[in-house]
């Protein structure tokens, strides 16, 4: 079988989802097991070659275009970066990893644990990153010696395809099956919740209506929560530096991420100073009048209006019969409440941000619960502070599971070359969002674990009863 083109389900099979995906799992299950028993260097390379044959030069160019050109959302420098500086950054953060055999040994518990592969990953692409997302749950499924199935998001099915097909001609080219990665073909919601149905894990990526349908197809999923995050710059912060930073996270991929910046919020004492920064970054302050305008044509009954999503300021505003001034990159919304009856409270997926003003950091943490209350709980939050004392009140008193401090929301809270985070599109979000995780989802995660436990060289003890139960005994008397 080529690897460029995999090869086609019997006619018969065509009108069947079942049946197709069944065809697709036996082939990913036949190629799962040629590697079954891969060592650390050859599942290594393996995952070498299929970034490269993605990231390399020229190929990158014409795989951000493409996915530009398909789905219209984002833009290409966006889109560049994930293919040429996100997918090498994910290889090299997984590449010195131990996956294969034992992985860990806890001397003092006299544990040893050792990997094992899960089998067929089950995975969902998104259309927002349908250039990136592929590639990392690729390799991190072939880290971990499985192989993996993507349902693509139909706007983005052609730029899956290409690049799935691209990895497939890869693996082919270092002697391992193409098969180790397939797409389900024409995409259809039939189809999908067939693979759900037929695959050992699925792994997530997507709307709230995908992640729920994988956590009740009867299938052990890890799925992510909704995305909503809510900034806070406090006095101590470098306005200059917060202002750059913000404008970068909200205008990475025209806002494409859930994790762009969808509110602000400033204590009172910087507020106007943090509004001329943001000015100075390209942002515009939208007029009263704007705000029911743009509302109208980013919400549709409620929900986001695809068309009018992950556009630049001018387009719209454009529809919105809202004039803004050619250079301005982003929109700052004053809002003053959270809610339905404040959509810009929501995430946006847009270059539109909510702007509020609060008196300190207690506000601002009670203010961030609000506005995640409604959308958004447990995915991610950033702080721009150089008060330690700030920085672990909004920790605290936050359900979220991740903190970004003085960075760019968008481009670090996925893992990036400054920060320590896993590289990663799937981001868990606890059981505040509805997921089993609240980490960076990962290889590790695609993995069984063998625990092998010896005798300890010396039996336990169990320690008196004044001394397990201590005071608790005289004041149960």
């Amino acid at each position: 079988m080529s690897a460029q083109t995999q090869s086609q389900p019997l006619e018969s099979q065509a009108a069947d989802p079942a049946a197709e995906i069944a065809a697709i799992m036996e082939r990913a299950r036949k190629a799962q097991e040629q590697i079954a028993d891969a060592t650390q260097e050859r599942v290594n390379e393996l995952i070498r070659a299929m970034v490269w044959s993605c990231a390399q030069p020229g190929v990158a160019e014409e795989l951000a275009q493409l996915a530009l050109d398909e789905t219209k959302l984002g833009d290409y420098n966006g889109k560049f970066l994930k293919m040429s500086v996100k997918i090498r950054a994910a290889l090299m953060d997984i590449l010195n990893d131990k996956s294969v055999g034992v992985i860990e040994e806890d001397a003092e518990r006299q544990i040893v644990k050792i990997a094992k592969p899960a089998g067929v990953i089950g995975a969902l692409a998104p259309s927002t990153n349908p250039e990136a997302t592929p590639i990392i749950k690729g390799i991190n499924a072939v880290k971990g010696r499985n192989a993996i199935v993507v349902a693509p998001h139909p706007r983005a099915y052609k730029t899956n395809k290409t690049i799935i097909d691209r990895m497939r001609a890869a693996l082919e080219k270092m002697g391992a099956p193409a098969d180790l990665i397939q797409d389900v073909g024409p995409v259809s919601l039939e189809k999908t919740n067939e693979l759900m149905k037929q695959c050992d894990l699925i792994l997530a990526t997507g709307g709230a209506g995908m992640v729920k349908a994988a956590y009740s197809s009867g299938t052990p999923a890890l799925g992510v929560g909704v995305g909503n995050a809510v900034i806070t710059v406090d006095e101590t912060a470098d306005l200059k530096e917060a202002a750059q930073k913000i404008r970068i996270s909200k205008t990475l991929d025209l806002a494409a991420s859930c994790s762009a910046d969808n509110s602000v919020i400033a204590v009172k004492a910087i507020y106007d100073d943090l509004i001329k920064a943001l000015e100075a970054e390209g942002g515009w302050v939208a007029p009263k009048e704007a705000y029911a305008k743009i509302a109208a044509v980013l919400w549709k009954n409620g929900a986001l209006n695809a068309d009018a999503v992950v556009k630049k300021p001018q387009e719209l505003c454009a529809m919105a019969g809202v004039d803004i001034p050619e250079d301005r990159l982003f929109i700052i919304m004053p809002e003053t409440g959270t809610g339905p009856e404040h959509p810009y409270s929501g995430e946006k997926l847009s270059t539109v941000m909510a702007f509020y003003k609060v008196e300190d950091i207690d506000e601002a943490v009670a203010l961030t619960n609000r506005i995640q209350a409604y959308q958004g709980m447990g995915h991610s939050c950033g702080i721009y502070s150089y008060s330690d004392e700030n920085i672990m009140k909004l920790a605290n008193g936050t359900k979220t599971a991740r903190i970004m401090v003085n960075q760019p929301q968008a481009a670090s809270n996925s893992g990036n070359l400054w920060n320590g985070l896993r590289q990663t599109f799937s981001l868990g979000c606890g059981t505040w969002g509805g997921n089993s995780t609240c980490e960076n989802i990962n290889w590790r995660h695609l993995v069984n674990v063998t625990w092998v436990s010896k005798p300890l060289p010396v039996q336990k003890a169990l320690p008196a009863d004044e001394q397990l139960f201590g005071a608790v005994i005289d004041k149960l008397k």
